[in-house]
């Protein structure tokens, strides 16, 4: 539903000044990605964290996770996006993200009907138990976005990777 806009009094002669409320902001939520390069276009979820206080991981491999308390993609700060590789059944949504290369681009779709479109900067993997969490959910001084998946050998007996895979990208013009 939507919430109605109050309408401002009119002013009388003598009567302090109107302030006017602020002009609503676009609702930036991430609804879908694009990564050309990787023919990649994946519908996203919002997410939190679980009780260990970890990001969630989406339950259907083939949509991609946004964290929802961060920044929303275009705002100031990191928007942090995360899918899956594979599965026991194949490849997932973010399969092939350690081929993107600095220069490629990114495309999200927001709720507003507009698009905010990154370059990737730099590629990096990190063991798990090393995880660069500054650099990923930290303040940062423009709009930026960052993709994470799981990289590197895969424990068997653990059943999960041993390293995440991180994209950084900034906001373009």
């Amino acid at each position: 539903p939507t919430i109605p806009t109050p309408t401002p009094p009119t002013p009388t002669p003598g009567s302090a000044p109107i302030i006017q409320p602020p002009a609503p902001q676009p609702d930036w939520t991430p609804t879908a990605v694009r990564v050309p390069r990787l023919k990649v276009d994946a519908p996203i979820d919002a997410l939190g964290v679980d009780d260990r206080n970890a990001l969630e991981v989406p339950s259907d491999t083939t949509r991609v996770g946004w964290w929802s308390g961060g920044a929303r993609p275009g705002e100031s700060d990191p928007a942090v996006l995360v899918g899956h590789r594979d599965s026991s059944t194949g490849p997932a949504v973010f399969f092939d993200l350690g081929d993107l290369v600095p220069g490629d681009e990114i495309e999200v779709d927001r709720f507003d009907g507009s698009t905010a479109r990154f370059m990737v900067e730099r590629i990096e993997s990190h063991p798990k138990d090393a995880f660069p969490t500054e650099a990923v959910y930290g303040a940062t001084d423009s709009s930026s976005l960052r993709l994470i998946t799981c990289f590197g050998t895969f424990d068997r007996v653990a059943r999960s990777y041993k390293d995440n895979l991180v994209i950084y990208a900034n906001l373009l013009p």
